[in-house]
């Protein structure tokens, strides 16, 4: 019997960052809804949160899992349901590209605490402003492709 605990904090964003989460009552919406179907497909979606622009996930992969194979199936099937259930005005799109990074077990506590505080940390600091504390911190730079 195979045992796997890889956590992975994965970030992505609305396509070209557009607000279209603008409403705590959206967000609720969908953040279940993306836990719901994660939960049918057998990922493990530890916490997931967010602002009016990007979402944050704890996922825990499984023996079977790749960082893009969730990535695809929480973005793709999320948009998709978005988009029949009318819930934005314009055709809702996830950017293309996304953040993911590995954690230790310790720093576990510390990233939900983060993933559940997203309302209100964003009110001191935009997504744009966290990607690049985070790409300096790292060391990081963007790939153009």
């Amino acid at each position: 019997m195979s045992w796997v605990r890889i956590w992975v904090h994965m970030v992505f964003s609305t396509k070209d960052r557009v607000p279209f989460m603008n409403t705590p009552e959206l967000r609720s919406e969908i953040f279940k809804h993306i836990k719901e179907n994660a939960e049918s497909k057998g990922i493990w979606l530890d916490s997931i949160n967010g602002y009016n622009n990007h979402v944050h996930c704890l996922v825990s992969l499984g023996k079977e899992d790749s960082i893009s194979k969730v990535a695809q199936l929480i973005k793709g099937e999320s948009s998709y349901w978005i988009n029949k259930s009318s819930l934005t005005k314009p055709k809702f799109m996830w950017q293309d590209d996304y953040w993911a990074v590995g954690l230790s077990e310790s720093h576990l506590i510390q990233t939900r605490n983060y993933i559940h505080n997203q309302e209100k940390h964003h009110t001191q600091k935009s997504f744009k402003e966290e990607i690049d504390i985070f790409m300096n911190k790292y060391g990081w730079q963007y790939i153009q492709e």
